[in-house]
């Protein structure tokens, strides 16, 4: 008897406006009950995948690396691309920001928060915070949002906009 080879399939996710590759990911795993190095395994990329969970892009993913993600993910390389940082522009790695509003728009971490020039939304002209306002715990890397809310006391990150003071013009 012949053995046949079966693919394994996946729920696809489709990535939101804005969206840090960090905070995708993680609701792609999440959908699919992979680990990071699973996904990697499945794209072929070994690590990569925990790495650009936590916004460690340097080396970036080549286009190569892009196009095998794309693959399994479901999504166009050029989405893909768009969940980057702009080739100009530094991370900051920590501490993970976030903008209430914004997250009661849209449930979503968005890269630009993470930008090392980002002091605070510019849609809401609000700052970002980096821990939750209510018990003080620093936020989790996105690709660990579960259900929107703080690990430690269960606020929900739409509720922290009462917390976020105004920024400066």
């Amino acid at each position: 008897m012949e053995s046949i080879e079966i693919q394994p399939w996946l729920f696809r996710v489709e990535p939101l406006e804005g969206e840090s590759l960090s905070h995708f990911l993680g609701r792609f795993r999440q959908a699919n009950e992979l680990t990071p190095n699973r996904l990697g395994k499945m794209a072929g990329l070994g690590g990569a995948i925990a790495r650009w969970e936590k916004f460690r892009f340097n080396p970036p993913p080549s286009p190569q690396q892009l196009e095998a993600l794309a693959v399994v993910v479901g999504v166009e390389t050029e989405r893909l691309q768009e969940m980057l940082p702009p080739p100009d522009v530094g991370m900051k790695l920590e501490p993970i920001r976030l903008c209430g509003a914004c997250y009661a728009q849209s449930p979503c971490h968005r890269i630009e928060w993470q930008f090392k020039t980002a002091t605070g939304c510019d849609r809401h002209k609000l700052r970002l915070l980096s821990e939750c306002p209510n018990c003080g715990a620093r936020f989790k890397i996105p690709a660990l949002w579960v259900d929107g809310w703080c690990s430690r006391c269960f606020l929900s990150f739409k509720d922290i906009v009462k917390w976020q003071k105004t920024t400066l013009p």
